[in-house]
């Protein structure tokens, strides 16, 4: 077998097929030599040799391969012998396996690409694929067994899944936060074509996907990556990482080198991968901090990488500019609003941010045992919070694979540890629910969450489906919030609006009101009455935007939501003018225990 030699040379990293065979081209600039080994040359160390090319890489054209080949790169440096998988391989045997050339060609007839809904309108269901199986229980989840659910999320009213993190990775089970190879889809999940049709099927249910990617650090194990040509110094992980104190991460010294313009590509190609191949319709990024901070003391800035900062800011105008209804959402969690501010005046350019000053006052608020403990202001200042003045600039939630796992629990279990599903539980949590799919900001919740997963996350524990019968009716409260959020109903656009007015604070009572608003008035304004207390309250003054009749649309303590639920019987208000509570008018209404009700007025 000889390769072709005589053509100019194809663009690309990795194995590009073409209609003449497959070109191969890596980076290697410390290799005295290079050679190809795989199926289409019965793995002969030496009968495919690469020829060098500027800049370090390596390259050579093979009429003979095909996709579905297996390959390697042998790599020499001086008296080393290196055998390693393509850092480009678009598809692998396993995470310590052989590359395999990946075709690219596939059905997307009637998937254009990026469906992200408007991002006012959109709400998040974070999904793990190992964890989410079929009503058999088999272990691990995958693709498919993801696919089957799809029914449920639909039903639910979920417009975007975010899928944690599917690179391959070391072994069968992992939350994903430890990519052996970033290009490749975990074999165990079914590899790249059954996330393609994964992706397809979501679209034509109209749910979008986001993509959970790592970029702060890679592996660390089963890193072929580590020393990749045999170059390194001070002991690091060579051409593709820092070899000295910036290389430390809380992961381990595996932090990809920002500065290193063959890198900055490497991990710019793979975010762009996802949305041009794969059909993805945004990217979440994996604590940021750690891409723009070594030790995420950022008001250290002898310790920030001003070389992370940039590069976040290219692949987000990039990503912005070739996919513009694409989102991408960083996990930062340090409410800096630069984080979601445009590159132009410095900011890292995020569509959005998950944000910590949401979620940890909320979730103190729910699970504090006693109520005179809540504090009605924090809640307040929550709901209020903004980024850069947009709701959407924010991703609120009182669960996520963060907040489950590593020493936390699920809401409901903070609440009644042992006794998870008890009234308190219940009631609660979804308390919490109501205030994620009423605040300002975009939805999200964490895969269980509406029928009351009690277990904190782990990768080896399948989500619990029985309980989505158990607690039909919490399953159907989430239904109605979300059906609210999105207007299903065509009552008001208020929840999608920017707009929040928190109006009403009652710390003895326990009780906090505020307006949303997209343009305002009849049809538009939304009120959100909740109680934090354990009391009833019949007869509660409040003020209101505007005169007139006032519809209960949502009444969570509703007994259809569970049996132990108290109905309490709350019911429209006729709010008559006179300045309350800094509004145009007011009115009486009644609420039961750790109830939200959620008001609005038809259209005239």
């Amino acid at each position: 077998m000889t390769p072709t030699t005589k053509t100019i040379p194809r663009a690309g990293m990795g194995a590009v097929p073409h209609d003449k065979g497959v070109a191969f081209r890596v980076w290697a600039p410390h290799a005295d030599a290079v050679y190809l080994v795989g199926t289409f040359n019965e793995f002969d160390k030496r009968s495919l040799p690469m020829q060098g090319e500027d800049g370090g890489t390596w390259y050579v054209d093979v009429p003979d391969a095909k996709p579905g080949d297996e390959y390697k790169y042998i790599i020499t440096n001086g008296d080393l012998e290196l055998d390693r998988i393509d850092p480009y391989a678009r598809e692998v045997t396993n995470s310590v396996g052989n590359g395999v050339v990946h075709d690219p060609d596939y059905d997307w007839d009637g998937d254009e690409g990026v469906q992200m809904p408007p991002w006012n309108e959109a709400i998040i269901y974070e999904l793990h694929v190992g964890t989410f199986v079929d009503a058999k229980g088999d272990r691990p989840g995958s693709f498919c067994t993801a696919t089957n659910r799809l029914d449920h999320l639909k039903r639910l009213n979920v417009n975007v899944i975010q899928v944690m993190p599917a690179m391959e990775f070391a072994g069968d089970l992992s939350w994903g936060y430890n990519p052996s190879h970033i290009f490749a889809i975990e074999s165990i999940y079914g590899g790249p074509k059954a996330f393609k049709d994964f992706v397809k099927r979501c679209h034509q249910e109209g749910i979008a996907v986001i993509l959970d990617v790592v970029y702060n650090h890679f592996g660390p194990s089963d890193l072929d990556l580590w020393q990749f040509d045999g170059w390194s110094e001070n002991g690091g992980g060579g051409i593709y990482f820092y070899n000295d104190w910036k290389a430390e991460s809380p992961w381990g010294a595996t932090r990809p080198d920002y500065g290193r313009g063959e890198v900055r590509t490497f991990i710019r190609d793979n975010a762009m991968h996802w949305l041009e191949e794969f059909h993805v319709d945004g990217l979440r990024w994996d604590m940021t901090l750690f891409i723009r901070s070594v030790k995420g003391n950022e008001t250290n800035g002898a310790e920030n990488l001003p070389d992370g900062w940039s590069l976040m800011q290219w692949i987000n105008e990039e990503v912005r500019e070739a996919f513009p209804g694409a989102i991408t959402i960083a996990e930062d969690l340090q409410k800096n609003p630069a984080i979601t501010n445009d590159a132009a005046s410095g900011g890292a350019a995020f569509g959005s941010q998950w944000d910590a000053a949401f979620v940890h006052p909320v979730r103190e608020a729910i699970i504090t045992p006693d109520d005179a403990s809540r504090d009605m202001n924090e809640v307040a200042d929550a709901i209020r919070f903004s980024y850069n003045g947009s709701a959407v600039k924010r991703v609120i939630y009182t669960e996520s694979h963060d907040e489950v796992a590593n020493g936390k629990a699920r809401v409901p279990t903070e609440i009644s540890p042992g006794d998870h599903h008890n009234y308190f539980a219940q009631k609660r949590s979804t308390l919490g629910a109501a205030l994620v799919f009423t605040a300002p900001g975009i939805p999200m919740i964490f895969q269980g969450q509406e029928f009351l997963e009690p277990e904190w996350f782990r990768d080896t524990v399948p989500l619990d489906w029985s309980l989505s019968d158990d607690f039909h009716g919490i399953v159907r409260m989430y239904h109605d919030f979300m059906w609210m959020r999105r207007d299903k109903g065509g009552f008001s656009k208020g929840l999608t609006g920017d707009h929040v007015n928190v109006f009403h604070i009652n710390n003895d009572a326990k009780v906090i009101a505020f307006h949303r608003w997209m343009m305002g008035g009849p049809g538009d304004d939304v009120v959100v009455l909740m109680n934090f207390a354990n009391v009833q309250i019949p007869n509660y003054r409040l003020g209101f935007p505007n005169a007139g009749t006032w519809k209960i649309r949502l009444n969570s303590d509703w007994n259809g939501y569970s049996d132990d639920f108290g109905n309490f019987h709350s019911f429209d208000v006729d709010a008559q003018p006179g300045s309350y509570d800094g509004l145009a008018a007011s009115g009486v209404v009644g609420i039961g225990p750790y109830t939200v009700l959620i008001l609005s007025q038809d259209k005239t």
